[in-house]
């Protein structure tokens, strides 16, 4: 207990101490045996909620349990690097919660579990660093608004998780996982590969079992990227279910938060912690899904018979290994009643140079509205550059910033270009793209592979992307769901569930049905290798 506590206090104070600054350098540690006899592996919510009750476990428990556990694998062990900082007030708010219980007042399902969030959502009494060294001491005075939700709802803030330094849009070369303030974040199925980005401290922490569930943010793939390539379910919502308030922006069009775990269930409960109405999100004003949505209720009303998938064929190009899981996943699902029929998304790829028109002209001034309102210590893209540039050796020694110079140059929201390139990207990856691909059977979802196989960390040369089946609704601003579906030479693979607008409880039905079907997750194994190398043309992977 001592030694915990000590380590505590050290990794809370992680983030200002010039001590804690990563190595530039990345080899891949040796991988020592990992003893896995914990106690709480796998196991998901409705299963602790269980033993809670029984009082064979406690929240407070829950936390203690957890915290050895990343002291175990994060700082010692196979070194994962996945937790930035820890929240000081855990077992202080776990105890809090088991008196609850013990009173007879629970909060829901979320009572007394433990969640890690990113670190680019503002979470007290925490810093939120986007992974950035300028960061590095700023402690925002009050709670992101779905951490609000998250703590209403009785969830305990374990900590928060390493990311892709400013959610992989500072460099068009970056290392996903890497950040100057967490260092390299590693994929516990192989510690030489890549974990993908942005949320990669949040996947890895999940599927390596160092809280319950997590919570993640994309703006193009950052939250099926990584979930995918470490073996677990990942949704990204629609744009509006959840709010952006207390979030580091990339994008207002195609931002949003969501869950990161270990099952279908497990992420229909937490969406329905933190989705909500919020003043202070407009966007949120035109959700369509009542804040109090029954997500995990949906799960229990069918299976897949009649179900009417249109499979995005093109994207099994990705490679042989992928094609091939794919293939299987398909034919389970054909077996189990479900109807499949090869379509294809018509504009597919004609909205990438207009969402990347989106993202830059977006990025300036809402970054710039969240470092003024949350008071930060750097306050303008500008001055933020300018950081980076003093201290390049300890800030860029991987890559440099090319992206917020980009971002810097362009002329504003009220820019004609950057209007019809919003309107043109929407209007391609959304009613003519996925919505036209669905009226084409007509049918209830589409599916494709997530992404490839993990590719080498290589901060020399950066990320190797190997493509995806998710771009459309990043940039439609609809949901998407990836749920494993085999693996490659050990490494996690998975598959992506899209359909439109608001159409969440649709589908985490389906894919809760598939998961069933399949039980496709394996845990990790922690090896230093899976040998020869993979990954595509260097593409920059997600955001």
């Amino acid at each position: 207990m001592q030694r915990l506590t000590a380590w505590l206090a050290a990794a809370a104070l992680c983030c200002t101490t010039s001590a804690c600054r990563p190595d530039p350098e990345v080899p891949a540690p040796p991988s020592p045996p990992v003893a896995d006899d914990f106690a709480y592996a796998e196991v998901g919510i409705v299963d602790l909620q269980a033993s809670m009750a029984r009082g064979e476990t406690s929240s407070h428990a829950l936390v203690e349990a957890y915290l050895a556990r990343i002291i175990a694998l994060d700082r010692n062990g196979p070194k994962l690097n996945a937790v930035i900082e820890l929240n000081p007030l855990a077992r202080r708010e776990a105890s809090a919660l088991d008196a609850e219980r013990a009173a007879g007042r629970l909060r829901g399902p979320l009572h007394g579990i433990p969640v890690l969030i990113k670190d680019n959502i503002d979470a007290t009494p925490m810093v939120t660093s986007a992974g950035s060294l300028a960061l590095a001491g700023f402690r925002p005075g009050s709670d992101a608004f779905l951490v609000k939700r998250l703590r209403e709802a009785g969830a305990v803030i374990l900590g928060k998780t390493n990311l892709s330094e400013w959610a992989n849009f500072r460099s068009t070369r970056s290392t996903s996982g890497w950040s100057s303030i967490g260092g390299q974040t590693r994929n516990p199925y192989a510690l030489d590969r890549s974990p993908c980005g942005s949320s990669s401290g949040t996947a890895v922490a999940v599927a390596a079992n160092l809280a319950v569930v997590g919570v993640g943010t994309e703006t193009d793939g950052s939250i099926l990227c990584p979930a995918a390539m470490n073996g677990l379910v990942g949704l990204k919502p629609t744009v509006g279910l959840v709010s952006r308030d207390g979030i580091v922006p990339i994008s207002s069009s195609q931002d949003t938060a969501g869950p990161m775990t270990r099952s279908v269930e497990d992420a229909a409960l937490l969406l329905a912690a933190i989705a909500g109405r919020d003043p202070e999100d407009p966007v949120t004003a035109d959700n369509s899904v009542l804040s109090t949505f029954d997500f995990a209720e949906q799960l229990r009303r069918g299976d897949l018979r009649g179900v009417r998938i249109g499979l995005l064929r093109d994207r099994l190009s990705i490679s042989p290994e992928v094609a091939e899981a794919t293939e299987r996943a398909i034919g389970a699902m054909r077996d189990a009643g479900a109807i499949v029929v090869d379509t294809r998304i018509p504009t597919q790829g004609q909205w990438d140079d207009d969402e990347l028109e989106v993202l830059l002209t977006e990025f300036r001034p809402g970054l710039e509205r969240y470092l003024q309102r949350s008071q930060a210590p750097v306050r303008t893209l500008d001055a933020l550059m300018e950081y980076n540039r003093l201290h390049a050796s300890q800030v860029m020694p991987l890559f440099g910033q090319e992206l917020f110079e980009q971002a810097s140059r362009r002329e504003g929201l009220a820019s004609p270009a950057y209007i019809a390139a919003r309107m043109r990207a929407r209007r391609a990856a959304g009613a003519e793209g996925i919505d036209a691909a669905l009226r084409s059977g007509p049918f209830d979802v589409l599916v494709a592979p997530t992404t490839g196989v993990a590719w080498l960390i290589d901060p020399t040369q950066g990320d190797r992307f190997p493509g995806e089946g998710y771009g459309a609704a990043a940039v439609a601003g609809y949901p998407a769901l990836t749920v494993p579906m085999g693996h490659s030479n050990g490494l996690p693979l998975g598959l992506v569930f899209m359909g439109p607008a608001w159409s969440e409880a649709r589908l985490l039905r389906i894919g809760y049905a598939y998961e069933q079907l399949t039980q496709a997750r394996q845990p990790p194994t922690f090896r230093a290798s899976a040998g020869a190398p993979t990954g595509g043309a260097g593409r920059h992977a997600a955001h």
